[in-house]
């Protein structure tokens, strides 16, 4: 065994495992039985992976002879896996800040849509921005989301809506993941919305004899590396038939289905991707009881976004009856022009509050499962021997205390640590 190690967190009041059995999701039952050990520490090797968790003086007479980049004293703190948002679009240009007061006055996404406001407002700023601009934006972003405890994320583009924008933004997107500390799963969203001046069955067209052709052969040519293929199914955008030709073709390439789906109306997509064998649905604020069963025996994590519903007023997610149907509910913060949230903590709380989930499912749902809606979970999401040393320290006795603190994590996030090197150290955390 090594003795040089990367990182040691020793005599941590609380370790949050999340699971401690190599499962892949959990479940109501686990969610609410999450691994926790009092007392606890945490050894990093130098590969970046966790190497030992255990009770503090157990993994100090094993690695007594053994030496450690860095130290933590984590003594009155917990320490917590590194966040996991399972849907955001971050990589854009100009904001829609303008469009807040039209929604506080009433108007519906569809109807800022149509006033050629929304998706194509963005488009049309992004399709004009350097390749350049969009990825300094996007490290701004992206280091926002890691302070607020974030380690791994999702990325869509989707802003482009033809050939040249969407390979700008995923280009942006891979430069980032190779340049930047925190973990990426890359989606391509091309059918985000239906271009101005296309029919959707020309859109639909475009995607799968340009677009889908292209990406594939820069991802042969390992040039860019996509995870998940996603599609907006909605009235007004893309419906079941388009959805289902675009999601298919996606998995042909061997991209993970991911998509969004029953968002503003009952379509009854949640039941077409649990057919398809999807990865991951988002949005669900109209899903049907057909969708959830569908869902729950197909093993399709439902992502949740609350940050949409409240921000659009939107009937909230049925959390509750997804999680008694034996669903797989994941969180994300849907981080976009409309919905400007980069914080997990903050994501977690409106899960409890407006979806009615309890604070231990709501961080189960933004680590493990948010992991495995993102086919990432044998590496992230919880605190286990040979997954990815990516850890969340809270200057806080409880861990609850992450959740219960509505916009309080800038004063509560200690460090935030990806593969056992320290990417964020904040002197700044007040006590409670």
């Amino acid at each position: 065994m090594s003795r040089n190690h990367r990182l040691l967190v020793k005599n941590a009041q609380q370790v949050v495992l999340i699971c401690n059995k190599g499962e892949k999701y959990l479940s109501k039952h686990g969610m609410n039985n999450l691994s926790v050990i009092e007392n606890a520490s945490i050894v990093v090797g130098s590969d970046g992976l966790i190497r030992a968790v255990g009770p503090a003086e157990t993994i100090r007479a094993r690695y007594s002879e053994s030496s450690f980049d860095h130290v933590i004293d984590a003594a009155g703190m917990c320490v917590l896996p590194g966040l996991v948002d399972a849907h955001t679009h971050p990589v854009w240009a100009g904001d829609r800040v303008h469009e807040f007061a039209m929604k506080l006055a009433g108007a519906t996404y569809m109807e800022v849509h149509r006033a050629g406001g929304g998706i194509h407002y963005t488009v049309e700023h992004t399709r004009a921005a350097a390749a350049s601009d969009l990825l300094t934006s996007l490290r701004s972003r992206l280091q926002r989301m890691q302070r607020a405890g974030t380690t791994l994320v999702e990325c869509k583009s989707g802003y482009g809506l033809e050939l040249q924008t969407e390979l700008k933004m995923l280009e942006v997107i891979e430069e980032a993941s190779r340049s930047l500390p925190i973990s990426i799963s890359s989606t391509y969203c091309g059918a985000h919305a239906v271009p101005k001046g296309k029919t959707v069955a020309e859109a639909t067209e475009d995607i799968l004899q340009v677009q889908l052709p292209r990406l594939k052969e820069l991802m042969s040519a390992g040039r860019l590396r996509v995870h998940n293929i996603d599609v907006f199914c909605e009235q007004g955008v893309f419906d079941l038939d388009s959805t289902r030709a675009i999601l298919l073709a996606g998995k042909e390439m061997g991209l993970n289905i991911n998509f969004h789906g029953d968002e503003l109306h009952p379509m009854n997509s949640a039941k077409m991707g649990a057919d398809l064998g999807a990865l991951a649905i988002s949005h669900l604020e109209e899903v049907t009881d057909e969708g959830i069963v569908a869902m729950a025996k197909s093993k399709t994590a439902a992502v949740l976004l609350p940050t949409t519903a409240y921000i659009l007023r939107l009937p909230q997610p049925r959390a509750r009856d997804m999680l008694d149907a034996g669903a797989i509910v994941a969180l994300g913060s849907d981080f976009n022009p409309n919905a400007y949230c980069c914080s997990m903590p903050v994501v977690m709380h409106l899960a409890c509050v407006n979806m009615r989930m309890s604070m231990t499912e709501a961080l189960a749902a933004a680590t493990i499962n948010a992991a495995y809606a993102l086919g990432c979970s044998d590496t992230h999401g919880s605190l286990e021997v040979n997954k990815h040393g990516d850890l969340l320290i809270l200057n806080a006795t409880r861990w609850e205390h992450l959740i219960y603190q509505l916009g309080g994590h800038q004063e509560l996030i200690r460090y935030v640590v990806i593969r056992g090197n320290i990417v964020y150290d904040n002197d700044k955390t007040l006590d409670l």
